[in-house]
């Protein structure tokens, strides 16, 4: 009976344990949003990943800063929960994140909170996309560069998908030439390693 007991006990605790993994403030999270430009991110970068958020810690707790509308903070399960079939990958750096850039980028994290989203890719301040709040908390943070910027013309723009955003978000005038960095890029850095996945 005693034994019974332990092994239910045991039990409930890995069932709590959903992932061996801590989060650590800087570990970067991807998964397959369900968002209507989701497709066409995908199609665009030949990746499956179209959403990125960064872990910083809140009050003690976990939280992903992520560029959604607008730039806001999400309890780590619910975002983990939210990609397409609740799938993700978790990175971090091979080479640890100094204490005081972590503690930087806990700092730097809050004054992206509201900044609207960025539906033109632009490479500002202003307005932000995910992959490039992402890029940009590590460069002022951290003082590193997680990917080499692209242009908008290196991605493949044929696909339907692709198409039908390009002419809703730029009319006929597509910024080819505009720098952007795609959660894709993120998601290949060889400064990364994977430490969880779903």
């Amino acid at each position: 009976m005693k034994l019974a007991h332990t092994a239910v006990v045991a039990g409930l605790f890995v069932a709590s344990q959903s992932w061996a993994y801590e989060p650590r403030t800087g570990d970067i999270v991807f998964h397959t949003s369900t968002s209507a430009q989701s497709a066409a991110i995908q199609a665009a970068t030949h990746s499956a990943y179209s959403h990125v958020g960064v872990v910083v810690h809140d009050k003690g707790q976990p939280k992903v800063l992520e560029a959604v509308e607008p730039v806001k903070l999400t309890s780590l399960p619910t975002w983990l929960k939210r990609g397409k079939g609740q799938h993700y990958v978790i990175k971090r750096l091979k080479q640890p994140l100094a204490a005081s850039a972590a503690a930087q980028m806990e700092l730097d994290a809050k004054r992206f909170i509201g900044k609207p989203y960025d539906l033109t890719f632009e490479w500002s301040d202003e307005r932000i996309y995910c992959s490039e709040l992402v890029w940009k908390l590590y460069k002022g943070s951290a003082g590193i560069e997680l990917a080499p910027l692209s242009e908008l013309r290196s991605f493949d723009l044929t696909s339907p998908a692709v198409q039908s955003k390009l002419k809703e978000r730029y009319g006929s005038k597509v910024p080819l030439d505009e720098p952007v960095v795609p959660p894709s890029a993120l998601f290949d850095s060889p400064l990364l390693e994977t430490v969880a996945e779903r």
